[in-house]
């Protein structure tokens, strides 16, 4: 049986790539949220984290509607993210608080939290591109938005 790291060049040029942007896709994603999980998170609670954060993804420092964090959150959030169980998960740690209008807010602890994590990423990513050359990364990127500008109609 043939592998995907037994193809030639010209056999793996000839390869959809759709179906291996959904793939790595995938294991990304799980490979992050399963790292964040070691550290007692979940993904969607770190976004939320950051952006309420004034030190981080917040515009302004002030709290947010759920409805407004979704909007803020739409390009990244995925189907099964449920926004409302997280943040009441994050509010019974004592990480967020939530105002008389719904607004939710991030407390010292939570921002505290926020750091940790933060602290985290780039050994999360230094695993994500272990033996990849900065310069074929950026080769990949490039290819892929080529590839989005030519379907994108743009």
């Amino acid at each position: 049986m043939t592998t995907p790291e037994d193809l030639t060049d010209a056999e793996l040029a000839a390869q959809p790539a759709a179906y291996w942007t959904g793939v790595a896709h995938q294991a990304l994603i799980a490979f992050t949220r399963a790292r964040q999980a070691e550290l007692g998170f979940t993904q969607p609670q770190y976004w939320l984290l950051r952006n309420l954060s004034p030190h981080d993804l917040s515009p302004d420092g002030r709290g947010r509607t759920l409805a407004e964090l979704r909007q803020a959150m739409r390009s990244y959030l995925r189907p099964e993210d449920d926004l409302a169980a997280e943040a009441r998960a994050l509010l019974e740690g004592g990480r967020l608080t939530r105002d008389g209008d719904g607004r939710w807010w991030i407390t010292e602890a939570g921002e505290a939290a926020r750091a940790e994590l933060k602290r985290h990423a780039p050994a999360i990513r230094a695993r994500v591109h272990e033996g990849i050359e900065d310069a074929d990364y950026v080769t990949a990127l490039r290819v892929l938005r080529r590839m989005i500008r030519n379907t994108s109609g743009a």
